[in-house]
């Protein structure tokens, strides 16, 4: 777990530093096996987003985590960096607010554990 935060201190400080918007990261420890933190931002534009997510897996990188996976590439409106221990999704504001997604993940109850 020291690894993830220290992971996830990482990845918000880049999101900050590029000027992302609305940077919410939500604790999974107790509601899901699927990671230990999941964090959320958004971008002005698509090429903000595209930006960031390239920034994030660079710097993620340069710590040694050799093992972040991209999906999205093709999107205009989200990337989702999955770097096993973090789960980072950047949006254009309009679609983050459609699927509303830290609603769901942070609403869950431990008793409600998500096993993936």
């Amino acid at each position: 777990m020291e690894k993830a935060n220290r992971l996830k201190k990482i990845i918000e400080k880049v999101l900050h530093d590029n000027k992302a918007l609305e940077i919410v990261s939500i604790d999974l420890k107790d509601k899901s096996s699927v990671a230990d933190f999941m964090i959320f931002a958004s971008g002005t534009s698509s090429r903000h987003i595209q930006a960031l997510s390239e920034m994030i897996i660079k710097k993620v990188k340069d710590e040694g985590i050799l093992n972040c996976n991209l999906e999205g590439k093709e999107s205009n409106e989200w990337k989702l960096i999955d770097c096993i221990d973090i789960i980072v999704h950047i949006f254009i504001p309009e679609k983050r607010k459609f699927y509303d997604l830290e609603k769901m993940w942070s609403e869950l109850l431990p008793k409600e554990r998500i096993m993936i």
